[in-house]
């Protein structure tokens, strides 16, 4: 008998909507499409009609393994890198957007490659090439991140010169230290915040 994971996922990997227009959700290294700002990243693309697509890592990430943060960055960016390329590859969609939750945002080298637009969730803006991947994207994206993270650094996302939200006191899971009600809170206006965004592509 083969076992069924229990609780199944609420959604399906891939849900359809207009197919010429595909979001793929790239998660974080523990960090699913189910977790709440994937979620909603979802339910937002799928509210303006677009197909959704959520992307699993077929193994698991590199792992630090006491190298210094730069350098496991970098493997992380190359392993983000490759798999989201060929995600990418198999989509025939002329609209693509990507949506990526910490390390999945280490995809915003793909994303400048390609001219795609994106939605970064508590990109790590210390230490990585990712600021530099902003920088020569053309496309529009949108940043998001917490003052009390310390991934994120706030003059980075504003020298970049696109939207970005930035939530006060809020950590690397966009959550403010045992102040649930403020941390849904933020979840709310992360989610309007996309909105508006998803709206303009």
């Amino acid at each position: 008998m083969t076992d069924i994971p229990w609780p199944r996922p609420s959604l399906p990997d891939r849900v359809e909507g207009d197919p010429e227009r595909v979001a793929l959700l790239i998660p974080g290294g523990e960090y699913s499409a189910e977790r709440p700002l994937l979620h909603f990243a979802r339910a937002v693309f799928m509210r303006h009609g677009w197909t959704t697509q959520a992307v699993w890592w077929p193994q698991q990430p590199p792992q630090r393994e006491g190298q210094a943060l730069r350098s496991w960055f970098t493997q992380l960016r190359s392993f983000v890198h490759g798999h989201v390329s060929r995600a990418l590859d198999a989509e025939t969609a002329p609209k693509i957007a990507l949506v990526g939750k910490s390390m999945g945002a280490f995809a915003a080298s793909v994303a400048a490659d390609r001219s795609v637009p994106g939605i970064w969730l508590t990109p790590v803006l210390r230490d990585t090439d990712v600021p530099e991947d902003l920088r020569r994207n053309s496309a529009p994206f949108l940043l998001v991140g917490g003052t009390a993270d310390p991934s994120w650094d706030t003059e980075v996302a504003r020298g970049v010169g696109r939207p970005f939200f930035e939530a006060p006191g809020a950590d690397h899971g966009l959550e403010t230290t045992d102040d649930p009600v403020n941390s849904a809170d933020i979840l709310r206006r992360v989610t309007a915040a996309m909105d508006e965004f998803v709206g303009r592509l």
